[in-house]
C-alpha cells in the first residue's frame, strides 16, 4: 500500500532578479534568444500596421545595431519582418532572428517600445517567459531582463524616484498570435529496444519556429530547436509507443500536434524462460471483501505484473503482492489462483485457495454493479435527480441516459471535432434544479478551433439543438492536455478545468485561459468577484480534469503530471499551482522552479506510474480519485486541508478508470473505464464499462 505525501510545506519564497544588460553582445543576445525573449500584446497590430510606427534604420544585414537603453527591433524587408524588444544592442542576422524572407536585402530598425503596466509599488508583476520590465514614474525608471515574475519594490530595482508613486510595465512589441503550421513528416530509423531516430519535415510560420516539442502520447520527451528536424529518442522496450511533434515559435504559439507515429518498440533480447509461479497464495475475507498476499515471483529479467484468477476466469492484474476484490456475493466459496508474468512470458498457476464470503457489508465497498457496457469512450457523467445518468461518447459525440438499464441516446453535439488523440466530447454538467427549473445541460468539447463552453437544452427525452449556445471560446486545443472537467459550485457557478494544450508557459499566463481553472456565471459571463477581472480562477495547472466541492464548499482538484507526479490541490482563490515550474513538489523549470514565489504545494501527490488520474469525488467527506494507467481508486479522508487514512480499491480490478461521480442520493459513485481506443479518436472501437458503486459510509 503506497502512502501518499501530504501537508506539503510552504515554498520559499525566490524572484528572480538580474542587473542590467549594458552592451550585451552576440553570444549573449543569442543565450537570451534561447529563454525565449519578449513580446507581449500591447500594441496589437498587424504588418500591416507597422507605417504608423516611426522606425529608425539602424544596421544591414549581419551588422550590429547599437542604441542606449531598451528599444523594439525589427529585421526584415518590406511586410516580412521579425521584431523583438532588446536593451543596448543586437547583431542582425538569422541566426538571431530567424529567416522572414529568404533571399532578400535585410536590415535592422528601431522604435521606443510601448509599455503595459502589470503591478504597483510592492505587488507582483507576473507574466509568461522572459521579459523586460521597467520600474518607477514619469522620466526615472529602472529596468531589467526577468524570468516569469518580478516583485515591484526598491529591494529589486533601487528606488528611481523616493516619494513618488510607482508602478512596474513591461515592454511590448508587435503581438504573434499565428501558431506554427502542424509538423508533418514523421519518420522512425535505427529503432532498437532502447533508441531511435526520430525526424520530421519543418513547420513554416509568420515569424520563424523557436522550437520542436516531441511528445509519446501526452509525455514530453524533448526539444529540439528550431532549425534541427530530427532528434535521437530513449525508449522503453516492449512497450508501444505513438509519437508526435508540436512546432513552438518565439512569441509561444504552439502548433496543433502532427499525426501520430506509432512505434513497437522490440524486447532487448528473446526471453523463453517464464517467472516462477507465486508461492505461499493465502487470503481473508472481511464481510463480502477477498484480500489476497503472495511471495513473489523470480525471473531471469522482470517480473512486470501478477495476474489474479478466481474460479479460473481473469479478474485483475498487480504489480503489488497483494489483490483486494469487494462487493462479492455473500455466504459463497471462491477459488483464487495468481500468475506471474514477464515482459513475453507467464509463469505456472500458484497453488489455489479457498475462501468463502460473510453475510453482512463490513468494509468500504459493498456492492459494484455493472450498468452498462459502451462501445465508444464514456467521458463526462452527469447524475439526475431521478437517479438515471447521462454521460458523452467521446469520440462519437453523442449524449447518452441511462434509466433502469435501459440506454437512449439523446442527440448527438454539434460543432464539436476530435484531436487525434484525447479531445471531443468531454465534461458534462447539470445544476441540481435540472431539468424542471433549468433544462440546460452544460458541455466542453473541443470545436475545430478551439476548447469551448456551451450548453444544449434538453426536452421530453431529447436536445433541443436549436437552443445550442456558445458560453466561452478561446481555450486552445491540442492533441493532448484539454481538461474538460466541468462542476457546478455552491456558489451556483460553473467551474471548468482546463489543460495547457501542450503550450506549457500558458499556464502562468493570465491573458491564456489554457491550465487554468475558470469560474463562470450560467450565462457565460465572468462573475464580478473573480480575482483577474476575467473567467480565471486559478493558474498554473497542466491537464487538470478532477473537480469536486467537500461538505465545507471547498473545491478540491486532480491534476496530471508529465512523467513522474500526480497531483491533488486545494483550491484557493487566485492560487498559482506551479506549472510548468513545478510537477509535483519536483522542479521543472522557471526561476526558482518550485521555489517560486506565491506557488501553492500539492496536497497529496501520487507517482504517474501508480496513478494518471482523471475523475474525482467527494462523498461523506471523503475524496475519491479514479486512475488510469493506476488501474485503481485512491480514497483518504479530508481532515481540514489535509488527506488521511488513505486507501487504495479495486487495483487492478476494471483496468483504467477515467470518470468518477457520486449518486444522487449520497451512496456511492458512478465509475467508468478507459481501456481501449482511449488516444485515437476513432468511434466506436472500445469497450468500455460503466459501474455503480455503493458504500458501506
Amino acid at each position: 500500500m503506497r502512502t501518499i505525501i501530504k501537508g506539503m510545506t510552504s515554498l520559499k519564497e525566490k524572484i528572480s532578479n538580474r542587473s542590467i544588460h549594458n552592451g550585451i553582445n552576440k553570444k549573449k543576445f543569442r543565450a537570451l534568444l534561447s529563454l525565449n525573449l519578449i513580446f507581449l500584446s500591447a500594441l496589437g497590430l498587424s504588418t500591416n500596421a507597422y507605417a504608423q510606427i516611426n522606425w529608425t534604420h539602424c544596421a544591414d544585414e549581419n551588422g550590429t545595431c547599437r542604441f542606449d537603453a531598451t528599444k523594439v527591433v525589427r529585421y526584415g524587408e518590406g511586410s516580412n519582418w521579425v521584431q523583438r524588444v532588446f536593451i543596448n544592442s543586437v547583431a542582425c542576422e538569422s541566426s538571431v532572428f530567424g529567416d522572414p524572407a529568404a533571399g532578400t536585402s535585410k536590415s535592422c530598425q528601431i522604435t521606443e517600445p510601448q509599455w503595459t503596466t502589470c503591478a504597483n509599488k510592492d505587488g507582483i508583476c507576473r507574466f509568461a517567459g522572459k521579459k523586460i520590465v521597467r520600474y518607477g514614474a514619469n522620466t526615472r525608471w529602472r529596468q531589467g531582463q526577468f524570468t516569469d515574475q518580478v516583485a515591484c519594490n526598491s529591494r529589486v530595482f533601487g528606488e528611481p524616484a523616493n516619494g513618488a508613486q510607482n508602478i512596474c510595465q513591461i515592454a511590448s512589441a508587435h503581438v504573434d498570435t499565428t501558431a506554427p503550421t502542424r509538423p508533418r513528416g514523421l519518420a522512425i530509423a535505427a529503432v532498437t529496444c532502447n533508441s531511435a531516430e526520430l525526424s520530421w519535415l519543418a513547420s513554416s510560420d509568420t515569424e520563424g519556429v523557436m522550437a520542436y516539442d516531441i511528445y509519446h502520447d501526452g509525455e514530453h520527451i524533448v526539444r529540439t530547436e528550431g532549425n534541427i528536424l530530427k532528434t535521437s529518442l530513449t525508449l522503453s522496450p516492449g512497450v508501444k509507443w505513438g509519437l508526435y511533434v508540436n512546432a513552438v515559435d518565439d512569441a509561444g504559439n504552439v502548433s496543433q500536434a502532427s499525426d501520430t507515429l506509432p512505434i513497437i518498440i522490440p524486447h532487448c533480447q528473446s526471453d523463453s524462460l517464464p517467472p516462477t509461479a507465486p508461492t505461499n497464495l493465502s487470503g481473508i475475507i472481511s464481510g463480502t471483501t477477498a484480500t489476497l498476499t503472495w511471495n513473489a515471483s523470480s525471473d531471469n529479467v522482470n517480473v512486470t505484473a501478477y495476474d489474479v484468477y478466481r474460479d479460473g476466469k481473469k479478474i485483475g492484474a498487480t504489480n503489488e503482492l497483494t489483490y483486494t476484490e469487494s462487493a462479492l456475493s455473500p455466504n459463497t466459496s471462491y477459488a483464487y489462483t495468481v500468475t506471474a508474468r514477464d515482459a513475453q512470458n507467464v509463469s505456472e498457476v500458484s497453488s489455489a485457495i479457498s475462501l468463502t464470503t460473510g453475510t453482512i457489508c463490513s468494509t468500504s465497498v459493498c456492492s459494484v454493479e455493472q450498468v452498462t457496457i459502451e462501445q465508444d469512450l464514456p467521458w463526462g457523467l452527469a447524475a439526475l435527480p431521478d437517479g438515471s445518468i447521462l454521460y458523452g461518447r467521446r469520440d462519437a459525440h453523442e449524449i447518452v441516459r441511462v434509466a433502469t438499464g435501459l440506454k437512449t441516446i439523446i442527440g448527438t453535439v454539434p460543432n464539436v471535432e476530435n484531436t487525434d488523440g484525447e479531445g471531443g466530447l468531454l465534461g458534462l454538467a447539470v445544476t441540481k434544479d435540472f431539468p424542471a427549473a433549468d433544462p440546460w445541460i452544460y458541455i466542453y468539447h473541443n470545436s475545430e478551433t478551439d476548447n469551448r463552453i456551451v450548453r444544449i437544452q434538453y426536452k421530453d427525452g431529447s436536445l433541443v439543438l436549436p437552443t445550442y449556445q456558445v458560453l466561452v471560446t478561446g481555450i486552445g486545443r491540442n492533441k493532448y492536455h484539454n481538461g474538460g472537467r466541468l462542476r457546478f459550485g455552491p456558489d451556483g457557478k460553473l467551474y471548468a478545468a482546463t489543460g495547457d494544450a501542450q503550450s506549457p508557459d500558458s499556464a502562468q499566463d493570465l491573458n491564456s485561459l489554457n491550465g487554468k481553472i475558470l469560474r463562470i456565471n450560467v450565462d457565460g459571463t465572468a462573475p464580478s468577484d473573480n480575482p483577474f477581472n476575467n473567467y480565471i480562477w486559478t493558474y498554473g495547472h497542466r491537464n487538470p480534469q478532477g473537480l469536486a466541492f467537500d461538505s465545507n464548499g471547498r473545491l478540491w482538484l486532480q491534476e496530471f503530471g508529465n512523467s513522474v507526479l500526480d497531483e491533488t490541490n486545494l483550491i484557493e482563490k487566485g492560487g498559482n499551482y506551479g506549472w510548468p515550474y513545478c510537477e509535483g513538489v519536483l522542479s521543472q523549470s522557471g526561476e526558482g522552479g518550485c521555489a517560486t514565489a506565491g506557488l501553492k504545494a500539492p496536497t497529496a501527490i501520487y507517482p504517474v506510474a501508480q496513478a494518471s488520474c482523471s475523475g474525482l469525488a467527494i462523498i461523506n467527506n471523503i475524496l475519491y480519485v479514479a486512475c488510469l494507467q493506476g488501474n485503481r481508486v485512491y480514497s483518504a479522508e479530508i481532515s481540514n486541508d489535509s488527506l488521511t487514512n488513505v486507501d487504495q480499491l479495486f487495483v487492478g480490478a476494471y483496468g483504467s478508470l477515467r470518470t468518477i461521480e457520486p449518486t444522487i442520493n449520497g451512496d456511492g459513485f458512478w465509475m467508468t473505464t478507459s481501456n481501449s481506443g482511449d488516444k485515437d479518436s476513432i468511434a466506436y472501437n472500445s469497450n468500455e464499462k460503466i459501474f455503480k458503486v455503493t458504500l458501506s459510509r
